[in-house]
Parts: C-alpha cells; structure tokens; sequence
C-alpha cells in the first residue's frame, strides 16, 4: 500500500451504501485516503434519503453521481469494499477484498437508512484504524 492508500466502494446501484461509505471515509480520513465508489448497475442518481440520512451528520453526497464500475478502479484501489454486488467487482491478486452485508436502502424509510449509514460509519472507522498509520 502506497503512502496514501486508495479505497473503492463497490455497491450495485453506487446510490447508496457505497456513497454513504466513501462520504464518511472522505470525511474521516481528513484526505490522507483517496477515496472512489462506483457500482456493477448505477442509478441516475443518488438514493435521497441517503442524501438526507448523510446530510444528519454534516456529509454532503447530494452532488455525488453513480459511477460505473471498472476494471481501472479495482486495479487502482489498495483496499475493494463491496456491497451486495455478488460476482460483479474484478478480483486481483494482492489486493485486500471485503465484502459487507448491509441492507440495501434502496426503498427504505429514512429509519431503516440511519441504521444503515450508522453501521457504514463503524465499518469505516474500523476500516480507517487497520489501513492508517497511528498519528504521532
């Protein structure tokens, strides 16, 4: 892993897990990560109740576009976090892979999204303590 680790967040729709965890782990990282999202089937948009459910926690993802997954991303990325997008993500050796089980937003009440952004931001704040030098 490079000085400044690359993360990619890989969902189906890249609307709304992936967003919510690359706007916390933009957020969290205060730059020292680069950060990327994108999905196997993007949306037009981005889910507005992840919009919402981020906005609670001072996060902007509302000018945030689905991006579509590529080969480049994966091949850039250090550390490939998938989401519920089964087969679709590339796999390369040497790279670290993790698949987390979250609930898709898609459809859901802002409720059942706040559980999900909150479990995404503990996944995040785990994944920050394992890829980040401890600051002096």
């Amino acid at each position: 892993m490079s000085s400044k680790p690359t993360v990619l967040f890989v969902c189906v729709h890249n609307a709304g897990r992936s967003q919510m965890a690359a706007g916390y782990l933009r957020e969290l990282s205060q730059g020292r990560v680069e950060v990327l999202s994108a999905g196997s089937e993007p949306k037009d948009r981005i889910n507005p109740v992840a919009v919402q459910a981020m906005a609670e926690e001072g996060i902007d993802i509302a000018g945030n576009v689905p991006k579509v997954l590529s080969t480049e991303a994966v091949q850039d990325a250090d550390v490939v976090i998938t989401m519920g997008c089964g087969d679709a993500c590339p796999f390369f050796p040497g790279k670290r892979y993790e698949d987390w089980e979250l609930v898709d937003p898609a459809g859901k009440d802002l409720p059942i999204v706040r559980e999900v952004r909150d479990d995404i931001r503990r996944r995040v704040e785990q994944l920050l303590s394992e890829i980040l030098p401890v600051q002096a």
